[in-house]
């Protein structure tokens, strides 16, 4: 690997990335999940969420390869993929309106100012009211697929809720393994309003926001007839995401037309030195 190595840092409403052009490619792919976990590391390195290594693509505008901070691949990442669509739009890699490559599926995106609107992959694997039990207490969990596997568990006063205890129990709860899940606490603050706190895996804390857990929490709070489309839903960090959706009325299990809206922002661009990866 030639050093330096450009990056660029960016924010989704509180969570961070490290995103770099990997089209001309530096990394092998065994090579990435190291090098994630090194640049990620906070105080040592430059600290991030995650990873996100653009790439060359033959049936998309680009392709992403993510990185959670602890190495891990995930799947899909909402907030990670707002912050990809603008660097690409910014940087030339792909018009306003764009598609690109991930785990998950082919994402579509559109780039208007500081905001990115994604259409997102049908999600699925919907479980609703299920009863888990949380430190010797019976939880009511739900579960929705939006890309990477999300549970939400309705509360009130969310902002005593013990998010990491709780979520840290319920990620990796015997039902939701090998893979785990995010966990997602929602209150309902108005009828197209809710408060969300997540907590995600391979970050395995609080963050500060999560696109893919925002969509999961406005659905199935959707389903439980509490909110209609579109969501309003604030996160940890205090930013707005906007989810759009439907739900078939003759089949409230089919749900269509899913997309998150809210706001990717450059941070700072860099150089890291070989130093960053000690």
């Amino acid at each position: 690997m030639d050093f330096p190595v450009r990056f660029t840092k960016m924010s989704g409403t509180g969570n961070d990335f490290i995103i770099i052009d990997h089209r001309k490619p530096f990394l092998k792919r065994e090579e990435m999940s190291g090098f994630a976990r090194s640049v990620c590391r906070r105080r040592f390195s430059v600290g991030a969420d995650g990873l996100i290594l653009i790439e060359n693509d033959d049936n998309a505008d680009f392709r992403w390869q993510f990185y959670n901070g602890d190495g891990s691949e995930a799947e899909m990442c909402g907030n990670g993929a707002r912050c990809a669509a603008r660097f690409a739009y910014a940087k030339g890699i792909a018009p306003a309106s764009m598609s690109f490559l991930t785990v998950a599926g082919k994402i579509s995106a559109e780039v208007k100012g500081e905001s990115v609107k994604l259409a997102m992959t049908p999600p699925e694997n919907l479980q609703l009211e299920r009863k888990v039990n949380v430190g010797g207490a019976d939880m009511v969990v739900n579960s929705l697929n939006t890309g990477v596997p999300h549970a939400v568990v309705f509360v009130e006063n969310n902002g005593e809720t013990p998010v990491k205890e709780w979520g840290y129990n319920i990620r990796f709860h015997e039902i939701y393994q090998p893979a785990g899940t995010n966990v997602n606490f929602v209150e309902v603050a108005a009828p197209n309003e809710i408060h969300v706190r997540t907590y995600e895996r391979g970050v395995e804390d609080e963050t500060m926001a999560c696109g893919t857990g925002a969509v999961a929490s406005a659905i199935i709070a959707a389903l439980a007839k509490e909110v209609v489309s579109p969501v309003k839903v604030t996160t940890s960090g205090g930013e707005i995401l906007t989810i759009h959706f439907k739900i078939d009325q003759q089949a409230d299990t089919v749900i269509s037309d899913v997309y998150l809206e809210g706001p990717a922002h450059f941070i700072y661009e860099g150089e890291l030195q070989q130093d960053a990866l000690i």
